[in-house]
């Protein structure tokens, strides 16, 4: 899986488009070529990203409709305007005109995403191939805004326009030729705020992380959720290698809990040749050491907000990724730790809590906790890790190569870590 030698020619770094109720709907791909004059295998990139997001079998299943918008969508018909199109399930950002020209000139692939700077969108040059693709069934958007108008038939090949938050200026008096008449998904968001700022605007989605929001002052703190102290008290009790029957009366108090857990469980991601069919079953199959990952995962789950939701969808994809980035190593125990490290890293964003707090009540191992508690960002064993996921996060390609070569990892094995990733999380979520 994952063994193009295309992938050994990019750095890739993703990020969420959220809609209106904070759900993530689509993720953003950005794919930056390692050298602008050398060709790629457009067809075997393809190939790779469709191991992750595979065509669907039926035309029906091709977009992702986004359902908080159903009521604007409302306001706008009867107003006589055509509600906003579908989002499909992943954009891909070329950073690469010459690459670009290439994805924009192969076969298309209609559940994919592209986005097309503005500036090549006014060109005549990439017209034919902008409107052949539209007539494929691609779902393209515009990046960025014109400094020309963009000829009529051109822009109708645009589903969205893809804003950033420094550009934007809906309801000014001179708004830019062509963006104002598609759906706006505003990029650069940073906080839950400039989420809600743009959605008042009237973006019908949002790209970026929320990793800005500030932490609640003491005195604001929610109490802990009771289904969170219970899987606390789990983690607690699988730390301690509890008697099963001990540990499934302590997760009885909250059957919702249980599903959830076993669920994980038996999802394609994690490749049990068995079903578990009850807890002390899972300790059985998995062992006391191996159950404790998917116990960090439900904690980090255990978050009721809506605007939790992008956050968990991080913390999900940065422990997978982890582990994939340690995989060659031989250590499965560490492997494991790494997992935890990047699920447990937007803990204190998850749970309102800070990590000095949290870890008291949390057992985790002391290279997790070292991480965790360190005061620079690359601090602990798995800080310089944990820096390489914020990097794709960040989809900040300077960076990205950095960390990459200070963990003396090629750019093949740290795309193929990511992609797998993002399939093993769509696996479990689905």
């Amino acid at each position: 899986m994952f063994d193009q030698p295309v992938l050994g020619q990019l750095a890739l770094g993703y990020s969420p488009i959220i809609d209106r109720q904070r759900a993530v709907v689509a993720t953003r791909l950005t794919l930056f070529p390692e050298r602008t004059d050398a060709p790629l295998d457009v067809a075997a990139l393809m190939q790779a990203l469709q191991e992750v997001w595979p065509a669907p079998a039926e035309p029906a299943d091709l977009r992702l409709t986004l359902r908080p918008l159903q009521p604007q969508a409302a306001r706008e018909a009867a107003a006589g305007r055509p509600a906003a199109p579908a989002l499909t399930p992943v954009s891909l950002n070329v950073a690469g005109e010459a690459l670009l020209n290439a994805v924009m000139r192969a076969p298309p692939a209609p559940h994919l995403m592209l986005e097309v700077p503005a500036f090549m969108a006014t060109e005549p040059a990439h017209a034919a191939a902008l409107q052949q693709l539209r007539a494929a069934g691609a779902v393209l958007l515009i990046k960025g805004r014109p400094v020309v108008p963009v000829a009529p038939e051109v822009l109708a090949c645009f589903s969205h326009a893809l804003v950033d938050a420094a550009e934007d200026r809906r309801g000014a008096a001179a708004p830019a030729p062509g963006v104002r008449q598609v759906s706006t998904v505003q990029a650069g968001v940073r906080s839950t705020a400039a989420a809600e700022a743009a959605f008042q605007r009237g973006a019908v989605a949002v790209l970026g992380w929320p990793f800005d929001d500030p932490m609640p002052a003491a005195a604001a703190r929610s109490k802990i959720a009771t289904d969170i102290q219970v899987v606390m008290e789990l983690i607690q009790g699988v730390d301690r290698e509890e008697p099963v029957q001990r540990l499934e009366a302590v997760l009885k108090r909250d059957p919702t809990l249980a599903f959830r857990l076993l669920r994980y469980l038996n999802s394609p991601a994690f490749g049990l040749s068995a079903e578990v069919t009850s807890f002390g079953h899972a300790i059985m199959m998995l062992g006391y050491g191996r159950l404790k990952r998917w116990l960090a995962l439900l904690l980090a789950s255990s978050s009721k907000g809506a605007n939790a939701k992008p956050l968990l969808f991080a913390a999900v994809r940065r422990g997978l990724m982890m582990e994939e980035l340690g995989r060659a190593q031989s250590d499965t125990e560490m492997r494991g730790e790494m997992f935890i490290c990047g699920v447990f890293s937007l803990l204190d964003k998850l749970l309102q809590q800070p990590f000095a707090d949290l870890l008291k009540s949390v057992p985790v191992p002391e290279r997790v906790r070292q991480t965790l508690l360190g005061d620079e960002p690359a601090d602990g064993p798995f800080g310089p890790y944990l820096e390489l996921v914020r990097a794709i996060e960040s989809e900040s390609v300077f960076d990205i190569r950095e960390w990459s070569e200070r963990l003396l990892l090629g750019p093949a094995e740290v795309n193929r870590a990511l992609l797998a990733a993002l399939r093993q999380a769509q696996q479990l979520e689905g």
